[in-house]
């Protein structure tokens, strides 16, 4: 085990929260941008949605995350799912992906600034990062209630500036708030050189 942090991640999976089985996002509505074939990571896992959705698309998948919880649900619904993914549990922080190692890297409601340089020169030439997480400029409680897991305005843009960006989308409080995506930020980057 990793120490408070898996803990305290744990716990929050055991009492059923952070539950979702549906894939983020800029994953779905990007899918058409996923390669044929190639390594794929899901980072910061969790119960790993974005992973099975990864696999389930024939890419050679894996997932980590610092709980154990959420690696073994996640065991469970691979197989369930009849998908090979390596699963790790890991503290992506202290042991962050090697260098040009993953064709695609799948970041979902997971926020540590310090590991932007590390994922972007993780990527192979022509690799590809999805990111969804949450913004500061909100309409409603969900996420993180600390600032500093939430991002800035156009921070995420800022983050991946060493990646060429081929789609962005934040809407904050503009407009009708009661429609569109709110509360998080989604970005797709590739890495060109």
């Amino acid at each position: 085990m990793q120490g408070r942090d898996a803990e305290k991640w744990n716990s929050l999976y055991r009492n059923g929260e952070h539950a979702s089985s549906t894939p983020a996002a800029v994953l779905e509505l990007f899918v058409h941008l996923l390669p044929a074939r190639g390594k794929a990571l899901d980072l910061a896992c969790g119960r790993g949605a974005d992973a099975i959705y990864l696999a389930s698309h024939g890419l050679d998948t894996s997932a980590w995350d610092i709980s154990d919880e959420a690696i073994k649900w996640l065991e469970h619904s691979a197989n369930s799912h009849k998908l090979k993914i390596d699963l790790q549990v890991r503290d992506v922080i202290k042991q962050p992906p090697e260098s040009s190692s993953f064709d695609v890297i799948v970041v979902s409601q997971f926020l540590d600034r310090s590991l932007f340089p590390t994922l972007c020169k993780a990527l192979t030439i022509n690799g590809l990062l999805f990111y969804q997480t949450f913004i500061r400029e909100r309409v409603s409680d969900t996420g993180p209630s600390n600032p500093g897991y939430r991002l800035a305005e156009n921070e995420l843009l800022e983050l991946s500036s060493p990646l060429h960006i081929i789609y962005y989308h934040e809407e904050g409080t503009v407009g009708n708030t009661s429609a569109g995506f709110r509360d998080q930020a989604m970005l797709i980057a590739q890495r060109r050189q």
